[in-house]
């Protein structure tokens, strides 16, 4: 049974309004179930899906005991647009029911073309209502939703497959789980072969067809399928898990999960796993200290390397969990599955999960899910020299919708083509596909890249090592020596690194042209946009130019997972450029500077790009001394921040309410990073380092001239596609 509490005196997702309403359709239709409905968007985009799932559930969900208050299970979510990759599987734990409602759709001329309105975009008609209060049925046998009268409205198919249905019976995940893990220990040791009493694996196999990147490690990974049979996309099927993080905010309900299980020990199988202290770096409150430490001793006993050392012997290390999870993986064939959307990984495919799905895979070494579709990005042309890959990064959202209308990464994996950058600077990318709604993303990398990828996460792993950080069971040294292994295969051809098949099929191409990218790139939440739908989506983004140097920046945020060393060595060059250029630094806005890891940190130090920056710096983080309270008011100063997640987390600190934020990070959304003020809404804008630095130092966005002319010298990060991988990395490396 998944379990859901929430304390009586903690404060729910859903507004009071909105409690008051749900309950007072409980009482007009009794015997009913009531869905909530993400309309004319996504359901579940946003942060915790497990703290969500938990809420839904907690008002909309079946109680699963009469004598245990809080936890309820089965809830029935819905959305115009369907449901994230990681609240759908969260739903599906619990036992819960999802669907992809499709109720706005384009409207088309008589030629079959999308009508658009005057911003460009295509104008949606109402397909069928789902107002509040309306009352649908459900078909669980024909698989549809049909109005109160029995129209069918939608096809259901893909809400309703025999896996779905089997959670849905047993009111979720595990027992299933743990049954099909059992039954199969069970006919391998007695070597019988296992009787049919769960649903089967789903197997899709496509004769003559080659395999994509993600086909191809779900082949390798996979378990309990028919033996020698090739699985393509729409197979749904158990694989082995490599990777595990867990995350220091969701850690502690993946620790009340393992404890419901049961579970004393991580996996056997599972190569490593990590139990980050991040979410919680900034602040060092009440909460965190009565929390944090009993998560690690837990997840340290439990055979986890943990952050913080529950005897405390080594320095607390709250690096990204992103950051440590892409360089303790160590095999491009892993799969990885981590507590949070931005588990996505440069080497391996991985796969952002709710708390539930990262207990399950910590004490079985597995993980249920179908082979996702994918999509192929490529590019061609050449980088301009005052570009940076942030830039390309949002280009390429800009141009699939441009190409393909509707957003044809979602749910799907981004299998791209950008194998000539380091695991570091790829990661930019693979990051931001969370933005995407893709369900993950596989990058595909060359031979010469990837060894020196695996060879960077063996030193860094080789730092935890001697920092203390390893655990009894070795699992360290463990990685070490997996990643030897690789790199002895690659050197001798006898196994390259992770190609897909020329013959693989792929839902859907999308070619970036670099040469079209001439200016910086900003997602922009749009915050006033007429059409509410279209607000805090990733969706919108613009060229600096549509800003004509007129939009005022309260704050800068340089930090998160989508930043690596390299973005940390442009703060301090721009400065200092710019001292010698003006004779001062001067800030008309807060500059915020949280480097993702300690390892970075250490790197800047010995090569000195530190030393500038404390020379610059108003306020930098102390160990010894870690802040206790959240701030609420900044200076026009830079702020050297101690690493992890910072302003992006928005858990403990955020920007002033109504601020203007230009970051580098990934989350846009309403109240994350800065709430809305009475007067004015909060709007955090995402955009490269070198932009984010310089409006930070103008109060405003730059000019494409002055831009041009502070990046001047500046070593950016670049890409040019696969042709001469020596020609293109940046100088950081």
């Amino acid at each position: 049974m998944q379990r859901k509490t929430l304390d009586s005196g903690s404060k729910c997702f859903i507004s009071e309004k909105a409690q008051q309403e749900v309950e007072a359709l409980k009482l007009q239709h009794p015997g009913k179930r009531v869905m909530l409905i993400a309309e004319k968007g996504t359901m579940g985009v946003g942060s915790s899906r497990m703290s969500g799932v938990n809420n839904v559930a907690l008002w909309t969900g079946k109680q699963a005991s009469p004598y245990v208050p809080f936890v309820n299970f089965a809830p029935i979510v819905a959305g115009t647009n369907g449901i994230s990759p990681i609240f759908l599987t969260t739903v599906g734990v619990t036992g819960g029911i999802g669907l992809d409602l499709k109720n706005w759709v384009k409207k088309v001329d008589e030629d079959g073309n999308a009508i658009l309105n005057n911003d460009g975009n295509p104008i949606l008609e109402e397909k069928y209502s789902v107002a509040t209060g309306t009352v649908l049925k459900i078909d669980t046998k024909k698989h549809a939703l049909l109005s109160e009268d029995g129209d069918e409205l939608v096809d259901l198919a893909s809400s309703f497959t025999p896996q779905k249905m089997e959670f849905m019976k047993a009111g979720g995940s595990y027992a299933i789980v743990f049954g099909k893990k059992l039954q199969t220990l069970a006919a391998e040791t007695l070597g019988v072969e296992a009787p049919l009493v769960f649903a089967p694996s789903k197997e899709v196999s496509h004769e003559g067809q080659g395999l994509t990147a993600v086909e191809k490690i779900f082949n390798k990974n996979a378990v309990g399928s028919t033996p020698g049979k090739t699985l393509h996309a729409g197979s749904d099927v158990r694989v082995k898990v490599n990777i595990v993080g867990s995350q220091d905010t969701t850690g502690l309900m993946t620790m009340q999960e393992l404890e419901a299980m049961a579970a004393t020990v991580v996996s056997p199988t599972v190569d490593g796993a990590y139990q980050s202290g991040c979410h919680t770096a900034s602040v060092w409150d009440a909460k965190a200290q009565a929390n944090t430490p009993r998560l690690m001793k837990f997840m340290n006993d439990f055979g986890l390397v943990t952050g913080r050392d529950p005897k405390g012997v080594y320095h607390s290390m709250t690096d990204v969990i992103h950051k440590v999870l892409n360089d303790i993986t160590v095999d491009d064939w892993s799969v990885i599955i981590g507590g949070d959307s931005h588990t996505r990984m440069s080497k391996g495919v991985a796969f952002g999960a709710d708390s539930g799905t990262v207990a399950l895979a910590l004490a079985t070494g597995e993980a249920s899910m179908p082979i996702p579709e994918s999509v192929k990005v490529t590019f061609k042309g050449q980088m301009a020299e005052h570009m940076d890959f942030r830039d390309v990064v949002h280009a390429t959202q800009a141009q699939m919708l441009e190409q393909h209308g509707d957003n044809v990464f979602q749910g799907r994996v981004i299998e791209v083509h950008i194998g000539t950058l380091l695991a570091d600077q790829a990661f930019t990318f693979t990051d931001w596909t969370a933005e995407m709604k893709a369900k993950a993303s596989v990058c595909i990398s060359n031979d010469e890249t990837l060894i020196g990828s695996l060879e960077l996460a063996k030193s860094r792993i080789q730092i935890m090592i001697d920092k203390g950080m390893e655990h009894e069971n070795g699992m360290l040294q463990k990685l070490v020596n997996i990643a030897d292994a690789r790199i002895a295969q690659i050197k001798s051809g006898e196994k390259p690194a992770l190609q897909p098949d020329d013959n693989a099929k792929y839902f859907a191409e999308v070619v970036v042209d670099l040469d079209q990218i001439v200016e910086p790139m900003i997602a922009d939440p749009d915050v006033n946009n007429a059409d509410v739908s279209k607000r805090y989506t990733h969706d919108t983004i613009r060229p600096i130019s549509y800003y004509n140097a007129e939009k005022h920046v309260d704050l800068g945020f340089v930090g998160s997972c989508m930043v690596h060393k390299g973005d940390i060595k442009i703060v301090a060059q721009m400065l200092k450029n710019l001292e010698k250029e003006t004779g001062k630094v001067e800030f008309k806005a807060p500059l915020v500077v949280a480097a993702p890891t300690y390892n970075i940190i250490d790197e800047l130090k010995e090569e000195g790009d530190w030393e500038v920056l404390e020379k610059y710096s108003g306020f930098e983080f102390d160990d010894l001394f870690p802040k206790e309270k959240a701030r609420t008011e900044y200076e026009n100063i830079l702020y050297l921040e101690r690493p992890g997640c910072n302003l992006c987390m928005g858990n403990q600190e955020k920007a002033a309410k109504g601020d203007t934020v230009l970051a580098t990070s990934t989350r846009l959304f309403q109240g994350r990073v800065v709430a809305d003020a009475p007067d004015k809404k909060g709007e955090s804008l995402l955009a490269s380092t070198p932009v984010v630095v310089l409006s930070a130092i103008l109060g405003r966005t730059p000019k494409i001239e002055e831009y041009k002319a502070a990046v001047e010298g500046i070593d950016l990060t670049k890409f040019a596609p696969p042709a001469t991988p020596e020609n293109t990395r940046s100088a950081h490396f």
